[in-house]
């Protein structure tokens, strides 16, 4: 029996190859959008996929205000967060974050996604959040996908 065929690949950084990928997230739930960028940052799409390396494409949201949320969610739904002292809990809404930061909903729910580790910080700065239709990468030459 061969056991040269059983040996597990793993990616070398000469080997990984990044493509830049634009993603319209107008009308898209947030949840699905989120996990399927968080697939493709990842790099669990390509044949060459290594688990401790960042092998994922990078990716531009663009029209990240528009994107939905099903059911009440948009008003029932609470982010936390916490100051540091007694007492200094604090409720946010999307509504009110849409209005504060429209690119937060996006990057948070990517961001949750994403391992929780060295690896999953170094992952997120390959994405790219905006609110309008408009992105300022156009000199990378992104490929837009659907979803």
């Amino acid at each position: 029996m061969k056991t040269e065929s059983f040996k597990t690949y793993s990616a070398k950084p000469g080997d990984i190859r990044k493509k830049w990928l634009v993603i319209d997230a107008e009308g898209q739930p947030l949840g699905r959008l989120g996990s399927k960028v968080a697939s493709i940052l990842r790099g669990k799409l390509k044949p060459e996929y290594t688990p401790h390396m960042d092998t994922g494409d990078n990716v531009i949201v663009i029209n990240a205000e528009k994107v939905s949320l099903s059911g009440k969610k948009m008003q029932d739904k609470q982010y936390f967060r916490h100051s540091g002292y007694p007492g200094g809990t604090s409720f946010t809404t999307p509504v009110e974050m849409l209005k504060k930061d429209p690119t937060f909903l996006v990057r948070n729910a990517v961001k949750g996604m994403l391992p929780k580790n060295r690896l999953g910080r170094k992952i997120l700065t390959n994405l790219r959040v905006f609110a309008g239709p408009e992105h300022t990468l156009v000199a990378q030459k992104p490929e837009k996908i659907e979803l």
